[in-house]
């Protein structure tokens, strides 16, 4: 029993290593651009759908590729992979069992709750390249729901990031684009009351000033005299003419790239039991986490009384902040100004923390079904105690992996103009000084909209 107790650590490791060189190596090319090498390499190491612990990074991933190469039905196919795996997550007891004495990268991978979201957006974003306006709402509407069923499961610490603006925002822009100005409206108050309370309050981010330009619009096209008064005394801004000879472009600025997965340790010391609970804290950074003991058996609450000192390990984020602080569309003359919609690295820690909150518990059971392991084979025999104990040290890890591949922000802005071909100059701004300007072409029909997604990977070193 112990041989193969070593066996499944020494394979848990070598498996972990092996995914993360595979990772580096796509990640390394989507950051530099190379998207076509990147799916090539996707293409190579289809062990990765193969690998039940892997293998909804392996979708998202390529379906994420498959979008930046301008593949949209196919990237959807994988996004369609990855959402059908993570409904159908259920968890596995042998797995269960194999974390319980080794590390949470023992278990198939169960993307953060935001990444499962962000899924519906990729979608959204690829029906509307492919000009299917119904498909792309049904997206946008799924953020929302999924959403409220992720927090419907947790009975304690529900998630904050509990509603989305933008995806609402997005929809009231699809609404005006096929013309439906009411279901615009409504979709853009919900979106202006979500920033004014949640956003603001998580995420420091308030509406942007197109999407109060857009529901004085749909406001004036429905006719709703009251609202569009009332809206325009609210923002101190005049409702926009309609202008039916001239179309739209909305122009969709992916900024940097997302945090990715660290680890960090702490220490916490046994303070005692109290009401059936034993005390683990630290009194260094003030911190206790309360255990029931209730559902343990008599011999494994003495066992656990009698430890003194666990270390848990935890994942954290890193900021990756990026290349460019702001940017800009400009035709003829006239700037238009991209503003932050979405703050997904701001959403990812938020998220994190929320599951930290629900998920502490569970992990010092599971350090302490390992150190009471330990403590009984030291009891049996000194080397094997050892042994174990060596084991436990080197497979103590908080699971790191994560969707690398997201951007940092998403940043927005609607420019009116004229039909036919148009050249316009979207101006990026490095921090710290310095412009970098790509051309931008789109063929405008008069009355239509036209939508464009532009990906900025850079980041900082």
């Amino acid at each position: 029993m112990k041989y193969l107790l070593m066996v499944n650590m020494l394979l848990i490791l070598t498996g972990c290593a092996t995914f993360y060189q595979r990772t580096a190596e796509v990640q390394t090319q989507i950051a530099s651009g190379d998207f076509e090498q990147a799916n090539r390499s996707l293409e190579r190491n289809r062990r990765w759908a193969e690998s039940n612990n892997h293998r909804v990074l392996f979708y998202m991933n390529r379906g994420l590729v498959l979008f930046m190469m301008g593949e949209h039905e196919e990237s959807n196919r994988y996004f369609d992979k990855a959402d059908f795996y993570i409904e159908d997550y259920r968890k596995n007891l042998a797995t269960e069992a194999l974390v319980l004495v080794s590390n949470p990268m023992a278990r198939p991978y169960p993307p953060e709750d935001f990444e499962s979201i962000m899924i519906h957006y990729y979608k959204a974003l690829n029906f509307i390249a492919l000009e299917n306006y119904e498909g792309a709402l049904v997206e946008a509407r799924r953020v929302n729901i999924r959403l409220q069923e992720i927090n419907d499961q947790y009975r304690n610490h529900k998630n904050r990031y509990a509603r989305d603006a933008f995806a609402h925002n997005l929809m009231g822009l699809i609404y005006q684009a096929n013309g439906d100005y009411n279901n615009a409206f409504i979709a853009y108050r919900n979106a202006l009351e979500i920033y004014e309370t949640d956003y603001t309050e998580l995420f420091h981010l308030g509406p942007p000033l197109q999407l109060k330009e857009d529901l004085l619009y749909s406001a004036r096209r429905m006719g709703f005299r009251n609202e569009v008064r009332y809206y325009e005394e609210k923002f101190g801004i005049k409702a926009p003419e309609p202008d039916s000879e001239n179309g739209d472009l909305v122009f969709i600025w992916m900024n940097g790239l997302g945090p990715v997965k660290s680890e960090w340790s702490l220490n916490l010391s046994n303070m005692g039991t109290r009401n059936g609970m034993m005390i683990l804290g630290s009194d260094e950074l003030g911190v206790t986490f309360p255990i029931y003991l209730g559902n343990q058996s008599s011999q494994q609450r003495a066992s656990l009384s009698n430890l003194s000192i666990i270390r848990v390990a935890f994942p954290k984020y890193v900021e990756r902040p990026p290349l460019y602080h702001e940017a800009s569309l400009l035709h003829q003359g006239e700037r238009h100004r991209l503003e932050m919609a979405q703050n997904i690295n701001r959403i990812a820690f938020q998220s994190l923390h929320d599951r930290m909150l629900r998920e502490v518990g569970n992990n010092i059971m599971r350090l302490a079904a390992k150190q009471i392991m330990e403590r009984t084979a030291r009891n049996e025999n000194r080397n094997l105690g050892t042994l174990v104990s060596i084991i436990n040290a080197i497979t103590e890890r908080a699971d790191t992996r994560n969707w690398q591949s997201l951007p940092y922000s998403l940043s927005y802005t609607r420019v009116s103009l004229p039909a036919g071909k148009n050249e316009l100059i979207l101006e990026q701004h490095r921090v710290g000084g310095g412009v970098s300007s790509e051309n931008v072409s789109v063929n405008i029909q008069p009355g239509d909209t036209s939508f464009r997604v532009f990906h900025q990977l850079g980041t900082r070193p």
